[in-house]
């Protein structure tokens, strides 16, 4: 599969990384342990089997857009297959804009049944994650909020990648010339 991402800028990046750092540090699940030189703080935007060039031609379109200012609305906890904690981004009307380009991007060049439900516009829920385990309820009923710092008040999404899955590369996806 491949990812298509937004990277923050270095100011948030810093302060995702401090909440990694202080979820580690309790003993909590946490992204700092996840060691391949390829994690980052990052948004996924949606995944899907291939690239294609007509995906590529779209999203190149996406890129030229970038870089789009979002603000953090708090901490929030998935339980899918997965515990995760995040924070949360205000899906304003511009980001569910760009979601949206992505999403009919790389829906319009995949096999049919091969996108996640969960990156679907009106179903995607647009978050930052913190920590994340195999364990069921391992966020729920802790005070984790109490040892995050506190969110940055601004923050610009600045660069478009994609990740492969299966090769474990990184590609960023400019815009075109």
């Amino acid at each position: 599969m491949r990812t298509v991402e937004l990277l923050l800028d270095e100011a948030a990046e810093l302060a995702v990384r401090e909440a990694w750092r202080r979820l580690a540090d309790a003993g909590l699940p946490s992204q700092a342990r996840h060691r391949s030189p390829t994690n980052r703080p990052h948004l996924t935007l949606a995944a899907c089997p291939e690239l294609t060039a007509p995906i590529r031609w779209e999203l190149a379109e996406v890129a030229a857009v970038l870089p789009l200012p979002v603000r953090f609305t708090g901490v929030v906890r998935f339980e899918r297959p997965t515990s995760v904690l995040a924070w949360a981004l205000d899906c304003d009307f511009a980001l569910a804009g760009l979601h949206r380009r992505v999403w009919e991007a790389v829906a319009s060049d995949s096999p049919p049944g091969t996108l996640s439900p969960f990156h679907e516009p009106g179903r995607w829920s647009p978050h930052i994650t913190l920590g994340r385990t195999r364990r069921a309820g391992a966020f729920a009923g802790r005070r984790v909020p109490e040892l995050l710092p506190a969110p940055p008040l601004s923050v610009r999404l600045t660069t478009l990648r994609s990740y492969d899955t299966e090769t474990g590369t990184l590609e960023v996806l400019e815009p075109r010339p």
